[in-house]
């Protein structure tokens, strides 16, 4: 387990990260943290970072004292034909950012280290993971559960840190952890947009030029069904009617689902109450975008 060093000179932040690529290595080297009496935070990743992933590991390493970043482009959350084989891969620029940000340890396995045989055992969470993203993606919530329990149970006792942008897959994993006695807290961090108000995502390198002028409209979306919400519409139906108008203003996109739903099920009551949280999915050509936001009806 050697020092990561990057190619340019010498870069801020831990000049001693280490990078590991097996999974003996990382329990090795957390246990020691853990016999020291030190914490572990956990950033899992799919690589090509951004100011999002960033914040996350800001977060981790402000709040325990050894944080580890994997990195790993997780083939089971990928249905057929979706963009297993072009999502965007940059790893030392990935590092870069990593040791920037203080972090201690990067995870960067390759599919067989992962999956040395073939998978006969998944993790399913039936009722939360069928909705929503789950009618759209079915295989997708199963690849994400199953690669997480993978991740918790390489770490152990931990802090594993995640974007709000994908609320369910928050939702997903915490009823995971809480279900099967993990000894992991999931932390959920808040969403980084960009100047125009587009949360960050890996896939919105996809966007063509005029795609990215009205890939913005998810914010606008979310904001009508504030808005209605503020002014005192507890429909979820006209709540998402409100959302899904704004959409098919941009010429370019094609709603996927809109959904104004209760924050901790994700399903809706006939009226909207205590903590709401409003989602989204929108294609723009072959790029497919999520965003949510939520509120607290008092």
């Amino acid at each position: 387990m050697t020092p990561w060093s990057p190619k340019l000179g010498a870069w801020p932040g831990k000049a001693d990260m280490e990078l590991v690529t097996t999974i003996p290595e990382v329990r090795q080297r957390l246990d020691a943290v853990r016999r020291e009496g030190g914490t572990v935070g956990l950033v899992p990743t799919m690589g090509y970072l951004h100011e999002g992933h960033a914040s996350l590991m800001a977060s981790a390493v402000a709040d325990n004292d050894f944080t580890m970043v994997t990195i790993f482009v997780n083939p089971l959350q990928f249905a057929a034909g979706e963009d297993l084989e072009s999502y965007p891969r940059d790893l030392d620029r990935d590092l870069e950012i990593c040791v920037a940000e203080g972090v201690d340890l990067v995870l960067a396995p390759s599919v067989d280290e992962m999956y040395p045989t073939s998978i006969e055992t998944t993790v399913t969470v039936d009722r939360i993971a069928r909705l929503l993203e789950g009618g759209s993606r079915p295989e997708h919530f199963a690849g994400v559960a199953t690669v997480v329990a993978k991740l918790f149970s390489i770490a152990g006792s931990c802090r594993s840190y995640f974007g709000a942008k994908d609320w369910q897959q928050v939702a997903v994993v915490r009823k995971m952890a809480h279900d099967l006695s993990m000894p992991v807290e999931v932390v959920s961090c808040p969403i980084v947009r960009e100047h125009d108000g587009l949360a960050m995502s890996s896939r919105n390198v996809y966007l063509t030029p005029d795609e990215r002028i009205q890939a913005p409209a998810l914010r606008r979306a979310l904001d009508a069904g504030l808005t209605a919400i503020a002014s005192g519409e507890r429909d979820p139906t006209s709540v998402e009617a409100a959302m899904a108008a704004v959409i098919a203003d941009a010429s370019r996109a094609t709603l996927d689902y809109v959904a104004a739903v209760q924050a901790d099920t994700l399903t809706a009551d006939a009226l909207l109450h205590g903590e709401v949280r409003l989602l989204l999915a929108v294609h723009f050509g072959r790029t497919r975008l999520i965003d949510n936001d939520g509120t607290v009806i008092l």
